[in-house]
């Protein structure tokens, strides 16, 4: 059995609030009495892009788990790169793979530099196809990014959600060891479908947002700040076939 952690959008920042549930959910996974095969970060990482975010950032996420992240709208390439990696500088898409024991975790640069909404590039495209072609067809694939491919009926996110995704849809139908695809950005835990697979979205570790349909004290009060963060577990069985739980955290 696979077993991986999701988590996202932790934005941290200098203040003391992100670093502390971002530190609790850190806390939780390296508690377990499990080894994870992966932990995913799925975007947004920190809240500016700053050195000095990332290198928070690498000290919360210093774990006896592997870890995977991927950049979101708030992050920056290149400091992502030299700060939270330790790479050379570069602005270009910051594409990882981790090639695991029954299973394959392929993580996507869906940020646009400058902007909110999300984009997978045709360089990253190419990348993912190559990942996937040398794929065994019956180990599944997992592809993670920031941005949600499809609409999740809130305007605030579904207006920077990610765009051209009928790109991502073309390729998925090439790959049926595409399993499912993995993603942050809404603050909010959430199941939807795209291209035929899941679209599994991870709670944001920073805030939780408010939907349509919920109390708001003004028409920008996007988030609930009080609820505790929470992340995903993701489960590969010996069928292949993908279940996902969702655990809240205590701060």
């Amino acid at each position: 059995m696979i077993v991986i952690a999701h988590l996202s959008d932790t934005h941290i920042d200098s203040e003391p609030r992100s670093i502390e549930r971002t530190r609790a959910v850190m806390r939780y996974l390296e508690d377990l009495p499990y080894d994870l095969d992966a932990v995913l970060v799925t975007g947004d990482i920190t809240d500016h892009g700053l050195p000095s975010e990332y290198e928070q950032a690498r000290r919360l996420f210093s774990s006896r788990h592997p870890m995977m992240l991927c950049p979101g709208n708030h992050d920056r390439r290149d400091t992502f790169r030299t700060h939270l990696l330790e790479q050379a500088a570069s602005t270009a898409p910051v594409n990882q793979v981790h090639r695991g024991a029954g299973v394959v975790i392929a993580m996507c640069d869906s940020s646009v530099p400058g902007k909110d909404e999300g984009f997978v590039s045709d360089e990253t495209l190419t990348w993912l196809e190559d990942v996937l072609a040398e794929t065994p067809e019956s180990t599944p694939v997992l592809v993670g990014f920031h941005h949600p491919p499809a609409r999740l009926h809130v305007p605030f996110i579904d207006g920077i959600r990610q765009f051209g995704a009928e790109r991502l849809g073309a390729l998925a139908d090439r790959h049926a060891n595409l399993a499912a695809f993995l993603c942050g950005h809404a603050h909010t835990a959430a199941v939807t479908a795209f291209a035929g697979r899941p679209v599994l979205v991870a709670h944001g570790v920073v805030s939780t947002l408010r939907l349509p349909w919920e109390h708001r004290a003004h028409a920008q009060d996007h988030v609930h700040l009080d609820h505790p963060p929470a992340l995903a577990f993701h489960i590969v069985d010996e069928t292949g076939q993908l279940t996902t739980h969702f655990r809240h955290v205590g701060v």
